[in-house]
């Protein structure tokens, strides 16, 4: 008996259109594949790959665009390099914003904040005026809350529910390390949380944490027997992952990074697994974890039919209290210096 090939059912889905910015980097190189195969949308979604860059980098672009129809990837409907906001932005399903200004040497941090304050100033502008309303929107380019808040803002007629940055690199880190720790795959570790900016002042919250071993699930202070390594180094691990890679590899995350953007796109697509929640930077208001309004923050979230909520009730002690604040408190100060350049 024949049955529908999943090509033969890509055919009867209309394509949706996916950008990803920064896309002649390093970040998208690791990224864009897993996207046109399928990974992140469902394996019978087709796709339109819009590839946006700085005009210096189209001539590396093309040669991304060559390699993506070598792959002869079924889904692949058209792929779309750009350097013009205006085609860039039309029509969108979902924007992937990986790309941003790095910080560099001697730079202050407020002149970063300046720099990409502009930029995504710009991209939110172009978001409003051209894609659909119902785009999802995912920051990824650092500082990734602040310039997340930056676009949505710039974006009025989006409802700002649609904007998230991603946190789920240190989500993943989190539970990676917790599982190297106690000897089990890292699917085992579930319910971490990353609370606040994804910087080095962001905490990384194993309180709700369970581990599955031996049949059962366990607490993860329980399961790890080692509180001060939990509320010290494995803290401080998570939150200085990004600059020991840059350290090693002399380049910044790329393969995990493109990992936790599929992760959370796919999440957002088809929702969380059931009885999980995960990592997201969100717009605050109103949450009952104390958290200011108006910034962009990690919490734990469950997300169904594209919707997410805030995990509430999850017990806050003083140990965490503290680190929560201290992450709120920075992204207070940068969210008033984003905004003071913003009628610049």
């Amino acid at each position: 008996m024949l049955t529908d090939h999943p090509a033969s059912l890509s055919l009867q889905l209309d394509p949706i259109k996916v950008l990803v910015t920064g896309a002649a980097g390093q970040i998208a190189y690791s990224l864009l594949y897993s996207i046109a195969n399928g990974d992140v949308f469902g394996k019978d979604q087709p796709i339109i790959l819009v590839l946006l860059d700085i005009p210096p980098m189209l001539p590396v672009l093309d040669g991304v665009v060559m390699e993506l129809q070598d792959c002869a990837l079924p889904l692949l409907r058209e792929v779309i390099p750009t350097d013009k906001v205006e085609v860039g932005f039309k029509d969108l399903d979902a924007a992937i914003l990986v790309g941003s200004m790095p910080r560099k040497e001697g730079m202050e941090r407020k002149d970063l904040l300046k720099a990409n304050v502009a930029i995504f100033k710009t991209q939110g502008a172009a978001l409003d005026k051209y894609a659909k309303k119902t785009v999802k929107v995912l920051v990824v380019g650092n500082p990734a809350n602040t310039n997340c808040l930056i676009a949505a803002k710039s974006a009025p007629s989006i409802p700002k529910e649609n904007f998230s940055c991603l946190t789920r690199l240190d989500h993943n880190r989190a539970r990676s390390q917790v599982a190297m720790r106690v000897g089990v795959p890292s699917d085992c570790v579930k319910d971490v949380v990353i609370w606040g900016n994804h910087s080095s002042t962001q905490y990384p919250d194993v309180h709700h944490a369970k581990v599955q071993m031996q049949g059962k699930e366990v607490p993860v202070f329980d399961a790890v027997k080692d509180d001060a390594w939990l509320k010290g180094d494995f803290i401080t691990t998570v939150q200085q992952r990004g600059a020991a890679v840059i350290k090693a590899r002399k380049l910044s995350s790329a393969m995990s990074a493109a990992k936790a953007i599929c992760d959370h796109m796919r999440d957002i697509w088809f929702g969380t697994p059931e009885g999980e929640f995960i990592s997201m930077g969100i717009y605050s208001s109103g949450n009952s974890y104390g958290v200011p309004d108006d910034l962009i923050f990690s919490f734990p979230l469950t997300i169904k039919n594209k919707t997410w909520k805030i995990v509430d009730g999850l017990e806050i002690n003083d140990f965490s209290r503290g680190k929560m604040d201290a992450t709120a408190a920075e992204l207070v100060e940068e969210r008033d210096t984003a905004i003071s350049f913003l009628s610049v």
